[in-house]
């Protein structure tokens, strides 16, 4: 599918959902999983990557790079062979951050990198310095000149890290920077997010020696070589939250296949403090919802396994329309209520109590607008907003929510609401 930075989403709101949906691969699982197989030369089929405009930018980047790629459907296979070591392209470095993953497979891989400040949504500085601080520490050479930063990792040696903040991205550039870096490497204070998990359980696949990954402390000893492996990623907790908070918030009754629960336990128990009705079996949830939700009094977004920040935008859109007063509390980002102007101009009330922390006092119902989704998670949000409000809304900007839902419209409108993309 081509992404147009000017396509929209036409929504006409008012439908609860009914049907049945499989959630789609994860974003955020599958975009280091791209950049871990520069550190084979033998071919890795990487399957049901979700067809999402990241994925694609990804994929450029790793083709610029020499390497070659064959897809079959949404199965990917990836021949690093004759990868060489350039420069990531700007252009498209700019465009996302996940470009940044590849900083540990080039230096592991080609001993050396140069990479531009990487890009992404506009929720906040999100500083590289802990990526910069633990590549220091296993002893790699970095200078800067002007806007590019060089990497010199010909001697690398292992050491224990120790991260300020349990970084997702720091801890996947580690791993695959160390798998392949003679002797013992240690991470403490390590993300513990599912996506975390994956890239170490695929690495392990390809004959890493990986032990600890989702817990305080991460050992890697290091290897001589990787080989090729089929895999496929974890599913999202992210969309298959998404759709779980539509159902809340429209009402109606969804079964979601390859849901994640245990990854999505926070989410589950705050829906159904709030009177949605959850069953779950497997991998599979079963969520409904007939009557007035509860109030939701207090959102907080923590680590993993706190709430996730990249639920708290739904969540926002969620608390507009439903009773009482909600604080909202954002710890991860200092820039993610770029949402709050958009869902005002749909008649949320919502009020700023400092940088960090809005309250939201739900309201009967929201009204149709034209609206402008300014990053991911914070279009999805309107999008949803839009689905429970009765009327015609346009959310300008469906680029930003192509980021990571894989046709959004398409799934939407299965589970009987009425979107499409113009």
């Amino acid at each position: 599918m081509k992404y147009k930075k000017q396509d929209k989403f036409i929504i006409n709101g008012g439908n609860k959902l009914f049907g049945e949906i499989s959630i789609q691969s994860s974003k955020n699982a599958s975009l280091p999983l791209l950049s871990a197989c520069l550190l084979t030369t033998e071919k890795v089929t990487l399957q049901n990557l979700p067809d999402i405009l990241d994925i694609h930018n990804m994929l450029s980047i790793m083709r610029k790079l020499g390497v070659k790629i064959k897809k079959e459907g949404n199965n990917h296979q990836i021949d690093s062979l004759n990868a060489s070591c350039k420069q990531i392209d700007c252009k498209l470095s700019k465009t996302m951050r996940s470009s940044l993953f590849f900083l540990g497979s080039m230096l592991s891989r080609f001993k050396s990198a140069m990479l531009t400040m990487p890009g992404g949504c506009k929720i906040g500085e999100r500083p590289i310095d802990m990526h910069i601080s633990s590549f220091k520490k296993l002893n790699v050479k970095i200078d800067y000149f002007n806007d590019y930063i060089y990497f010199d990792a010909q001697h690398a040696k292992p050491n224990k890290i120790k991260l300020k903040i349990p970084s997702v991205g720091a801890t996947e550039n580690i791993l695959q920077f160390a798998c392949l870096l003679k002797g013992k490497t240690t991470i403490i204070n390590p993300a513990k997010e599912p996506e975390v998990v994956d890239l170490a359980n695929f690495l392990n696949s390809m004959g890493a020696k990986i032990l600890g990954a989702g817990t305080n402390k991460i050992t890697i000893y290091g290897v001589n070589s990787l080989h090729g492996v089929a895999y496929t990623p974890i599913g999202d907790r992210i969309v298959a939250g998404t759709i779980m908070v539509a159902v809340a918030m429209c009402g109606g009754k969804v079964i979601i296949k390859n849901g994640v629960p245990e990854q999505n336990a926070k989410l589950i128990e705050i829906l159904s403090k709030l009177g949605c009705k959850i069953k779950i079996k497997y991998d599979i949830i079963e969520l409904s919802k007939d009557d007035a939700l509860l109030p939701i009094g207090k959102i907080e977004t923590a680590y993993y396994p706190g709430f996730p920040t990249d639920l708290q935008s739904v969540m926002l859109a969620l608390s507009t329309i439903t009773a009482g007063k909600t604080r909202i509390i954002e710890n991860i980002f200092e820039n993610r209520f770029l949402t709050v102007k958009e869902l005002k101009k749909m008649g949320a009330n919502i009020n700023c109590v400092s940088s960090n922390e809005i309250e939201v006092v739900g309201v009967t119902h929201l009204h149709p607008a034209t609206v402008v989704a300014e990053d991911l998670r914070g279009g999805a949000s309107l999008v949803l907003a839009a689905l429970a409000t009765k009327g015609q809304t346009v959310v300008k900007n469906a680029h930003f929510i192509d980021r990571g839902y894989d046709h959004f419209e398409d799934v939407l409108t299965q589970l009987n609401l009425n979107i499409r993309r113009q």
